[in-house]
Order: C-alpha cells, then structure tokens, then sequence
C-alpha cells in the first residue's frame, strides 16, 4: 500500500479492533460493472448523496463526464479527485454548479487510487482501492489489455466505514481546496442533523450490483473485449463472479449488524453450522453450502410470508430478502437452504410449513444453530459465563426437540457443546471471498439433501 494514500490510512486504523478490515484484489472490468451499478442507484433513489471520487488520472474521468452530469442532477454535491488531463476542467459536467474538481498532484498518492464513495441519508456504499504497482504485478509486469489491471482494495455498504472514509478523503480534498473542504463539512454536518430517513431498499441495489458484474460475465463469453486473450478470461469471469457473492455477503452482514450489534454473528454462524456438519459426517461440498448459508442467512427475515412457487420441490418462499440470490445459478440451492430455515420440525413454522425430513437437512441445520447462536449471545450479554451461556442456551434447545427441532440434530448439538466447553475453538473469522472460489462447486445448483 502506498504511503500516505487514503487506503493505507484507513487500514492503518483498523490494524487493530474486533474486525479488521478484508482486502481483496479486483480487475478493472469488475470495478467498473461495480462502480456502474452504485452510481446508477442514485439515479433510481430518492436521496440525495454526497458523491467523492477519485479517478486517478483525468483521462479516466472524461470516460465517465456524461453518466456524471445525469449523476450531478441528482446528488447534493460531487468531488472529483485525478491528476489532470487535458479538458478535465472544460467538460461541461466540469462546470456544473455542484460538481468541484480537486487537481491531484502527479506525486499524491491518492492518484494511483480509483474512489466511490456515497453517502446519504438513506444508504451509504463505498469502493477504495489502488492499482498494483510495476512490481505487484511480478514477472509478466503490467497488462497490455486496459480491463486487465488490477487494483487492492475493497468494497462496503457499511455506513461507519463510509463516514471514516470520507473525512479522510475531505482532509486530503482541503490539501488542495480548503473551500470545498469547508463546504464538503458543512454539508455533511447538515446532513448528520437530519435524523434518521426511510432507508433504501439495500435488496434492489445488490441485485443491480448482481446484473450489472452478470452482463460484464456476458459482454466476456462473447468476447467484445478482443483485446483480452482468449486464456485470460477465466481469472477475470472468476474475480466477477465472486464480487456477486461478496455483494451478498456484505449485505447479510450489514442486516445482522444492524439486527444484533455482533459484527460477528454470521461468523459464528457459519463456523457453528459448518462444525454441525462435520459431525454429522457430512461430505466436503454440503460443509461449504452449510457454510456460505450460514454467511447469508441474514438475508431472510424471521418471520415471512408463506407464499411459495408451486413448481419448485420443496417449495421454495418468494422472500425478497433472498429472492436476488436465484439470479446467479451457483446460489440457488443456498436460496433454498435460506429459505426453508425458519421451518419447524413439527410443521408449524414458515414459509411452507413443511416438516420431519420434507425439510431440507442443511435447513435445519442452519435454523437450529442459529437459533442456538443467539440465545448464546444473549446469555453473554447479561454477563454470564461462557459455560453457562451455553448451557443454558443448550437446554432451551433441547426443550424444544420434537416441536421445533430435529431430535437427531439436537443430540449433535449437544455434542458440539460438549466439545466447545472441554476446549474445542470455532474456527470464527469474517469471510474474505473476494479473493477465492472455494464456496462454489459443482454441487451448489444440485437438488437439496434431506435425511
């Protein structure tokens, strides 16, 4: 990471804490699908966003001016951070009375940095990443193809993160432009006094993400990108498709953190779930589904409505929460581990009141560790001891076999406790899939196990 650039900044900062930040490597083709699909759900939002960018070098800017200027009309203020160009300050998007342009000196760090950062009353999104250096890119040195650089980084939905890294990003605007600086603070403090608003509809905008990274897959199976050698193609299909999963995983996390204030919760829910398996004996590929299920399980809430598609067996609950993850093939059956995971063993649960083995077993899995999970959490949060929270959160379990829950699944759970209290450590860390695959097999789309 470069000295002195916003990214090392905010890493920095986060070196130390309960959840340090995940960086990952991107291709300029997935930015770009990414950045496309944040910046055009301000234009079917309501807010009205505070918009920082940086470009790197004005050239980059002038590719995107136009979609700016339709941007500008529906934003508070936009700053634009690169290393000029010439006519980075004569495009008539340039001159709009909203739109500041803050000239980077060729030396700043900030100018190998590619920015998104939005802020609004009513959602708040960011990408922060820098392109490889010459050596980065080791032997092979820097791609001729422009959609193959690579860039280090990462993306959020999370609002304190934005909000950090905006300031960081007004400090070092007031380097070059102390108005805009003081400008940019007011209209934030403006912003903070407003009280809380409607928020967005995070669901629309991840499913935008979705499709636009999806049509980028498209646009290189049909190979409109000629510049990029045929061979190169699957590491860029492999970076796009798991941005697809990431933007999921980020927006279950974000709902639990606003949901509990455990920013580990779907952690220790996938490590629960994924441990539940093992015991069960179950094979490699149903332990990642169980894991990237409970990852995502944050996605469907509590209580839904039991409106289901006839045609899909077992039924499989329209919940908007989740209905997004049918569009990629790879998380289809991961929909319906989802979905069914807040039926109850005796049929009386939702969406479909399904029961006994008509329930998915990666389901109940999943239901009953989560339900354990937070019953630990509770306990934990009125001070008492790790041994007793899961005690006590065991037997408010195993009160509930027979009705609730799978009587067999309770005797592996009962294992499992035994286990956590002579000593056994969860394997508990936030996922970082931006950089690997291993969550998908060829499993994923198979028809869903019940035992």
């Amino acid at each position: 990471m470069l000295e002195g650039s916003i990214l090392q900044q905010l890493s920095d900062a986060h070196k130390t804490g309960p959840r340090p930040l995940r960086f990952g490597v991107y291709y300029k083709n997935t930015l770009v699908a990414l950045c496309h699909a944040l910046e055009d759900s301000i234009l079917s939002s309501n807010c009205s966003p505070i918009v920082i960018t940086a470009f790197q070098r004005g050239k980059w800017y002038l590719q995107e001016a136009e979609r700016y200027r339709e941007i500008a009309a529906k934003s508070r203020q936009i700053a634009i951070m690169a290393a000029p160009d010439t006519g980075f300050a004569e495009h008539p998007t340039s001159k709009l009375p909203n739109v500041d342009l803050v000239s980077l000196a060729p030396v700043d760090p900030v100018a190998q940095e590619w920015h998104l950062m939005i802020l609004s009353p009513t959602y708040t999104a960011m990408v922060i990443c820098q392109e490889l250096s010459p050596s980065d890119y080791g032997a092979g040195g820097q791609p001729e193809a422009d959609l193959e650089r690579k860039f280090y980084g990462f993306w959020t939905f999370e609002p304190a993160l934005v909000w950090e890294t905006v300031e960081l990003a007004k400090s070092r605007i007031g380097q070059y432009n102390p108005e805009l600086e003081a400008k940019l603070t007011a209209q934030l403090k403006a912003m903070s006094s407003a009280g809380n608003q409607q928020p967005e509809d995070l669901g629309a905008i991840v499913s935008r993400v979705v499709d636009y990274l999806q049509t980028s897959h498209e646009d290189l199976i049909k190979d409109k990108h000629a510049e990029i050698p045929a061979s190169h193609h699957e590491v860029l299909d492999i970076n796009l498709v798991s941005n697809e999963l990431q933007a999921f995983v980020r927006m279950a996390q974000l709902m639990e953190l606003a949901n509990t204030g455990n920013p580990m919760s779907t952690a220790e829910v996938a490590a629960l779930a994924e441990t539940m398996g093992q015991i069960l004996d179950l094979p490699a590929w149903q332990l990642k589904r169980l894991r990237l299920a409970g990852l995502l399980h944050g996605l469907v809430p509590s209580l839904t409505p039991a409106t289901s598609l006839p045609e899909e067996t077992p039924c499989c609950a329209l919940v908007p929460g989740i209905q997004a993850l049918r569009a990629m093939p790879q998380l289809k059956a991961i929909a319906s581990i989802i979905t069914h995971f807040t039926e109850w063993w005796n049929g009386s649960g939702t969406p479909a009141g399904l029961a006994y083995d008509a329930i998915p077993l990666e389901s109940r899995i999943l239901g009953l560790v989560t339900d354990f999970q937070w019953r630990v959490s509770q306990y934990k949060a009125s001070q008492n001891s790790r041994a007793e929270s899961l005690s006590q959160a065991l037997a408010e379990c195993q009160a509930l076999a027979g009705e609730r829950w799978d009587p067999k699944l309770i005797e592996a759970l009962t294992l499992l406790v035994k286990g956590l209290q002579q000593g056994l450590s969860l394997p508990v860390t936030p996922p970082k899939v931006s950089t690997g695959m291993w969550l998908f097999d060829d499993h994923q789309e198979s028809d869903l196990v019940s035992h």
